[in-house]
């Protein structure tokens, strides 16, 4: 439909010139609309902007246009409807034409090459090894897989990396509660996953810190002793990072994360540092009379901001610097996009700035996709407090209330394994949640609206697929597909959902140069409120005329697979039985 919209504005473009004569139309990109209602047509050209400069009412102007516009293979009528040039596009042509394509390229259709020889490295997660994921990383989760499958999708090579946080103060303040009430327990004795029994420690220190000031300096204290190499801490350090990273990691496969290379801050800070102080011996940075290193961001209208501390330790600057060049120098990116919450907008530019003071080129490759915050109806989660939602009870939530509402429906045999499914329907609620919005936009997470088989959610998406699937079992004859007459389809329901399905590939292609997958998913719910209406309005196996059966049942496969290709890019489980 692109390439046909920018053909047409060609044509019109050319057509005003000619009744402009001396007085040339000074732009080509002729502005172009969709028409409010299908039945004036497919795309629609406000005549507006030419009034002035062919002294003629719009109205006229729209009559002129269509006198010298000619219909062909795409196009079936040029018509002035008031200040407008109305067109309808030629069904026929762009009907077969969408149906091979989506026949000969089946799950890559939607493929396109406008990212091709692109290498993006796309960095999400970045959990902490002092608590478990909770509702934000399960957003920042979901973001960065979509947007690696949609750049992929759209020809980029894209590497997908994490960095673990497993080391700073806030390590610290988990290990020194454990040490200090601990007791000697560990997950197991406790009967408790690994990551969520590290994160108990996290809490406790915010309490403890309430009635022992003092708890702050031993947090640093032990940090300092961690820097240096000593071996009770390094011992107690490894202990409970990998009660985390074990914990995590399995959050990671319930939730379907995966990674092509996992970084760890504590393997990169010293890098950070060196840089630093590369960067102080050539005065691209100053130290003060503390032995604080600084940077001066009065070039890029900031103060100034702090790179190592007096006694030698570093910042989440300082490592997320080294971090950065140990990735170009693993993999040479053109392009690495930083999938981080907004709160983290000023700590991204100057990270940026940096890199570029440091004499590095390709600091101006280098994006943060800057992303809202998701709050609960009550209000802001805070991990020291514990009042974030934890990530593995929400799908576990979730999962529990997909599978009262299958066996509420008495489903229960048509699904197969209730508690696979019941999962799926939980991954699929959740991910179309968190990205039906546009990731700049601040949320609010309401499980029970999200897991809803009804409206805008993902397991209604997931019922409409299930649908189709049973219309296509009950049909069988999926070789007779190939030779169905298309021409048959020639209701303007069945003609809105075409139109939907030849616009995929563009719709990817726009949310791969946007980064945004909520594109996608506000495409997909369209396409399935249009074929939800189209199946209770029009019988597709039972109205008793063979050919018209075969037509709409390829139809109902061809909504299919882009129901499943578009699912695959924003993390929604297909379902063939719901």
């Amino acid at each position: 439909m692109k390439d046909i919209k920018v053909q047409l504005q060609k044509k019109v473009y050319k057509a005003l010139n000619k009744i402009a004569g001396d007085n040339e139309i000074l732009s080509e990109n002729v502005i172009v609309e969709n028409p409010p209602k299908p039945e004036l047509g497919d795309i629609a050209f406000p005549m507006f902007p030419y009034a002035k400069v062919l002294k003629k009412s719009p109205a006229s102007i729209a009559v002129l246009i269509s006198d010298i516009l000619s219909s062909d293979d795409n196009v079936n009528t040029y018509k002035p409807e008031g200040p407008y040039v109305n067109i309808r596009l030629g069904r026929e042509n762009i009907t077969k034409q969408t149906f091979s394509d989506v026949e000969e390229k089946k799950g890559s259709y939607g493929f396109n090459t406008s990212r091709q020889n692109e290498k993006i490295m796309v960095e999400f997660s970045c959990p902490n090894t002092n608590k478990p994921l909770h509702l934000g990383h399960l957003r920042n989760d979901s973001i960065g897989e979509s947007i690696s499958k949609i750049l992929a999708f759209n020809g980029a090579v894209v590497s997908k990396v994490n960095l673990i946080n497993d080391r700073g103060v806030h390590i610290c303040k988990s290990m020194l509660a454990y040490r200090e009430f601990g007791g000697g327990t560990t997950p197991e004795s406790e009967k408790i996953k690994s990551d969520h029994f590290v994160g108990k420690y996290y809490v406790e220190f915010d309490k403890w810190l309430k009635k022992n000031p003092e708890a702050d300096k031993m947090a640093r204290d032990m940090l300092l002793a961690w820097e240096k190499g000593d071996p009770e801490v390094r011992e107690l350090w490894t202990k409970m990072n990998k009660w985390t990273v074990d914990g995590i990691e399995e959050t990671y496969r319930k939730t379907g994360v995966s990674f092509d290379r996992i970084y760890y801050e504590s393997q990169t800070y010293t890098a950070g540092r060196d840089e630093i102080l590369k960067g102080l011996e050539k005065g691209v940075f100053y130290k003060d009379e503390n032995n604080t290193v600084w940077v001066d961001l009065s070039d890029i209208n900031l103060d100034k901001k702090v790179l190592l501390r007096g006694d030698g330790t570093s910042l989440y600057l300082t490592q997320d610097i080294g971090t950065a060049i140990a990735r170009h120098n693993d993999w040479p990116f053109n392009t690495l996009i930083y999938v981080v919450a907004s709160e983290q907008q000023y700590h991204f530019k100057v990270l940026f700035h940096i890199l570029g003071k440091l004499g590095y080129e390709w600091a101006d490759k280098l994006y943060h996709l800057s992303y809202g915050m998701v709050n609960l109806p009550e209000g802001r989660m805070k991990s020291r407090e514990g009042t974030v939602v934890d990530a593995d009870d929400l799908i576990a939530e979730l999962t529990e209330l997909a599978a009262a509402e299958i066996k509420n429906k008495e489903r229960e045999e048509q699904v197969g394994n209730i508690d696979t499914t019941s999962e799926k329907i939980a991954l699929g609620a959740l991910n179309y949640f968190l990205l039906s919005a546009a990731p700049t936009k601040d949320m609010i997470f309401n499980p029970a609206e999200s897991l809803s088989f009804n409206g805008n959610t993902g397991p209604y998406l997931q019922y409409m697929g299930a649908r189709i699937s049973s219309i296509l079992r009950k049909y069988g004859n999926t070789e007779g597909l190939k030779n169905a007459d298309l021409s048959l389809l020639s209701l303007d329901d069945e003609w809105e959902i075409i139109k939907l399905i030849h616009i995929f590939p563009e719709i990817v292609e726009e949310a791969g140069q946007e980064l945004n997958p909520s594109l996608l998913a506000s495409y997909i719910y369209d396409l399935a409120k249009k074929f939800s209406k189209y199946y209770h309005d029009y019988p597709v196996l039972n109205n008793g005329n063979k050919s018209l059966v075969a037509a709409r049942a390829a139809l109902c496969s061809a909504v299919r697979q882009v129901f499943e290709n578009c699912f695959s890019l924003i993390g929604i489980p297909y379902l063939d039985a719901m």
